[in-house]
């Protein structure tokens, strides 16, 4: 094995978990050769819990320290361009890992040269007999989920290709990283926060490259972001989530297909908005957002284009 491996962390007001997170990255059966925690200005003491693992800051640990919330995805494309590994394993702070985790995904990676994502099982922390995540799966609506959240464990031991990784602890190939950026960069930076992940198995699926779920490679998710339900979450973070689905639409679909797609979701998109006018109306202010940013999607739409005709 020689192939080597960083592990990529965003942090914001991440202490309560912060500190588990990195112990068990320490104690992962295959080297890693960095660490990288991005902090997006955390008001608690999240970096004092990240300089208390002094063992780690020693030998590969780098904090950085953002002064204001960048956001996940532009906070992950700071860690992406601070290393040069191999493989890169996304992870959330509130996610821990079996000490196999790493070794695991990276021999099956290194099996096959077409799969450029994968992931482990993705259990809850509070009941570990129940999955979190299985890795990503899209829908007619062109919806995403998390495969098999809420299902027993044990309906989940055959591992085979799925539509994405998680973000939550997604191992990906510094190869595919470098082949499907667009504008430079890996994630979005303009989808802030939510669905940057399905993003990235949507533009890597066109382009080509497999992702790959491996049920013996087990996590541990604490979805500590979820308490309190979709209303406890602030308006901005809840607009974000709502356009970025359009976001990731427009850049993804061609011409070819955009139109039988639009008659296909037209029904869920007439129930949904309808809902959200009724119920949410402040939600739909997140459209400003995507006609101001419609020429850059535009540019990253023909960017996409034009990968997949010279694939």
């Amino acid at each position: 094995m020689n192939s080597n491996v960083s592990v990529h962390i965003v942090t914001y007001n991440s202490a309560d978990d912060i500190a588990r997170c990195l112990q068990a990255v320490e104690a992962q059966t295959y080297p890693i050769s960095q660490i990288i925690v991005v902090d997006n200005a955390s008001s608690d003491c999240t970096v004092e819990q990240v300089e208390s693992q002094s063992h780690l800051i020693t030998d590969q640990l780098l904090l950085v320290r953002n002064q204001a919330n960048v956001g996940f995805a532009p906070a992950h494309n700071q860690a992406i361009t601070l290393s040069s590994t191999d493989y890169i394993l996304v992870l959330n702070p509130d996610v821990t890992l079996n000490p196999d985790y790493i070794k695991l995904l990276i021999e099956v990676m290194q099996e096959r040269a077409d799969i450029g994502s994968a992931t482990g099982k993705l259990l809850l922390s509070s009941n570990p007999d129940v999955v979190d995540s299985t890795g990503l799966i899209m829908n007619n609506n062109c919806r995403a989920f998390d495969r098999g959240a809420g299902d027993l464990a044990s309906q989940w031991n055959e591992s085979g290709e799925v539509f994405g990784a998680s973000g939550a602890a997604a191992l990906y190939s510094r190869t595919m990283v470098e082949d499907i950026s667009v504008h430079d960069e890996f994630f979005d930076s303009d989808f802030f926060a939510y669905k940057e992940d399905v993003d990235v198995a949507w533009r890597a699926q066109l382009l080509g490259w497999k992702s790959y779920y491996l049920a013996e490679a087990i996590g541990y998710h604490a979805r500590g972001w979820k308490q309190g339900g979709r209303n406890a979450q602030p308006l901005f973070l809840r607009r974000v989530s709502y356009i970025n689905r359009y976001k990731m639409m427009y850049k993804n679909l061609d011409s070819s297909s955009i139109f039988k797609s639009f008659i296909r979701i037209l029904p869920y998109e007439i129930a949904s908005n309808g809902y959200f006018l009724i119920r949410e109306p402040k939600l739909l202010g997140a459209w400003g957002a995507f006609w101001r940013q419609l020429p850059l999607l535009r540019a990253k739409r023909k960017e996409i284009a034009n990968k997949r005709k010279r694939k």
